[in-house]
C-alpha cells in the first residue's frame, strides 16, 4: 500500500477528504478525541472537518458535561466524549503511572511516596470543589508537610483522572484549569478498566491503515504487539513501501481515487501526531518546519493529502490575517484554494472583524 492510498485511507476517516454532514459530538467520538493542551485547537479540529460547524457546539458539549479535557493518550490532555474518557484513561493509566517514578523534575518529591495515600487526599481535596495545582499545592503539602508541594499536585494529576473543569476550554473564555475528579464532575463511579483492545480498534477506525509502533505512537503504550495478535484474525493486514505490516478494520474507508481537498489544520492537529511512520502526509525533510524546537506545533497546509506549507494568524486592531508559507511553488488553483480556505477559517476566528487578508510566501 503506497503513501497517497494511505494518505487517502486515513484522511478519509479523518473527515479531511470531504467535512463531515456529522453533530460535534459524534465527531469526537468517532475521531477518538481531540489534541486539547491548549483551548482552541480543538475547536479548530472540528471547523476543518465538519460541515456548518459553530463553535458554540463543542462550547455547549463541554458546559453539559458531554465531553470532558483530561489527560489521557501520550500523557497529553484530549477532549473527549463522556462515552469515552473512562476507557481511554483506565487503558493509558500506566502512562502517567510511569512518570510517577521517571519524571526528572518531581523525583526528590515522589520517590517513597505512599502513592495510595496520595490519591486519597486528592479526591477529599477536590471534593469540595475545583482546584487549581496552585491552589492544591499548599493544602497538599499540609497533609505532607515534608513533601515538595509541587510534586504532589503533579502526582495528583497523575493518580486521579482529573478532569480540566469550564470555563477552561470554553469558545472566547479563558480560565487557569481547575481541577476535579471525573467521577465527582459527572457524579457517578466511573469504570476505569484498561481496555487496550478496544483502544486499538478505536485507533483504526480513525487513523488507520497502522503498524503496531504507530498505535504506540498514538497512544502512548508499550507492547501493543500481542493486542494486535490478539486482533489478528478479525483484522486485514497491508504492507506499506517500506515493507511494514499495517492492520486495518476490514469495513474501513480506503479510496482507491479522489484528490484531498486543502485543508488548514488545527495547531496541534492529532493527524500529525498519530503515527510513527508521518510520512504519509509529512515528508521528514519538512517536519522541523512544522515542529518547533519548543514544543510547539503549527497550523500545517494540506495540499492534496500532503503537509505543503504552515499557517500564522495574527491580528491587529480591526484587521485580521493568515500568513501561509509553502513548501513549494503551487498552481494558481491551489493558491486561490488557500486563499478561501484562509478566509473561511480567519471568518469562523473573528466574525466581528470585517478586514481580513491571506497571504502567502514561499519558504526560502
Amino acid at each position: 500500500m503506497n503513501d497517497r492510498a494511505l494518505a487517502r485511507a486515513t484522511l478519509a476517516r479523518q473527515y479531511l477528504m470531504e467535512r463531515a454532514d456529522v453533530t460535534a459530538l459524534e465527531a469526537v467520538s468517532h475521531l477518538a478525541g481531540l489534541q486539547a493542551q491548549a483551548p482552541v485547537p480543538p475547536y479548530l479540529a472540528l471547523w476543518a472537518r465538519l460541515k456548518n460547524f459553530a463553535a458554540e457546539d463543542l462550547s455547549t458539549l463541554i458546559e453539559n458535561r458531554h465531553v470532558v479535557r483530561l489527560v489521557a493518550m501520550r500523557g497529553t490532555v484530549f477532549a473527549l466524549s463522556v462515552a469515552d474518557a473512562a476507557t481511554f484513561r483506565g487503558t493509558v493509566q500506566s502512562i502517567m503511572e510511569r512518570d510517577l517514578h521517571t519524571n526528572t523534575a518531581h523525583r526528590a518529591a515522589l520517590t517513597g511516596m505512599d502513592f495510595e495515600a496520595l490519591a486519597q487526599a486528592g479526591r477529599e481535596l477536590v471534593s469540595e470543589g475545583p482546584l487549581t495545582q496552585m491552589q492544591m499545592r499548599p493544602l497538599l503539602a499540609d497533609c505532607f508537610p515534608d513533601r515538595a508541594p509541587e510534586g504532589l499536585a503533579h502526582a495528583v494529576r497523575g493518580l486521579l483522572p482529573m478532569v480540566q473543569v469550564p470555563p477552561r476550554g470554553l469558545w472566547g473564555r479563558s480560565g487557569a484549569p481547575a481541577l476535579t475528579t471525573l467521577e465527582d464532575w459527572l457524579g457517578t463511579e466511573v469504570d476505569l478498566t484498561p481496555r487496550p483492545d478496544a483502544l486499538v480498534l478505536r485507533y483504526l477506525a480513525a487513523f488507520g491503515p497502522a503498524s503496531v509502533k504507530d498505535a504506540q505512537a498514538w497512544s502512548g503504550l508499550t507492547r501493543l504487539g500481542e493486542v494486535f495478535e490478539r486482533l489478528r484474525s478479525s483484522l486485514i493486514t497491508f504492507k506499506n513501501e517500506n515493507g511494514t505490516e499495517l492492520f486495518d478494520l476490514p469495513d474501513a474507508p480506503r479510496p482507491d481515487s479522489g484528490t484531498p481537498p486543502v485543508r488548514i489544520l488545527a495547531p496541534f492537529d492529532n493527524i500529525l501526531l498519530s503515527h510513527a511512520d508521518r510520512s504519509r502526509i509529512l515528508d521528514k525533510q519538512y517536519r522541523s518546519q512544522v515542529f518547533t524546537v519548543n514544543g510547539i506545533i503549527k497550523p500545517a497546509v494540506l495540499v492534496r493529502g500532503q503537509v505543503a506549507g504552515f499557517a500564522t494568524v495574527s491580528t491587529t486592531g480591526e484587521s485580521a490575517w493568515l500568513a501561509v508559507t509553502l513548501f513549494a511553488q503551487q498552481s494558481k488553483t491551489v493558491i486561490a484554494a488557500i486563499e478561501r480556505e484562509g478566509r473561511s477559517l480567519l471568518k469562523f476566528l473573528h466574525p466581528a472583524i470585517s478586514a481580513r487578508d491571506v497571504s502567502l510566501d514561499r519558504l526560502t
